[in-house]
């Protein structure tokens, strides 16, 4: 006979040991916690630091876009802002799109 009979074996004994779970459990845990420090909470980091940042944005600072739009702040509304970007020229921007402050005096042609 080509195949052999398989017979079930017996069950060993149910092991008592609280911590055997554990070992399972505990490389999940430390991925979780390395995806935590090193994604997660220096996104959020950099989300809090981007909210203060448009929350202090001023009539005449000099902003730069997420586009690369370079310019000055002329109107400030509750979700936009009115940037001047050359004499006489000004565009309306999300508040949201605002990437940089630039310092004062960056941009002295407009």
């Amino acid at each position: 006979m080509l195949i052999s009979n398989a017979y079930a074996q017996a069950a060993g004994a149910a092991s008592q040991d609280p911590l055997a779970g554990l070992g399972s459990i505990l490389p999940m845990v430390v991925i979780f916690a390395v995806m935590w420090f090193l994604m997660i909470r220096p996104q959020m980091k950099r989300a809090k630091e981007q909210k203060a940042m448009i929350e202090a944005l001023a009539k005449g600072d000099e902003v730069v876009t997420q586009g690369g739009v370079a310019g000055r702040v002329e109107k400030l509304g509750d979700t936009y802002i009115q940037l001047e970007v050359a004499e006489n020229v000004k565009i309306a921007v999300a508040k949201n799109a605002v990437a940089a402050v630039l310092p004062k005096g960056t941009l002295k042609s407009l």
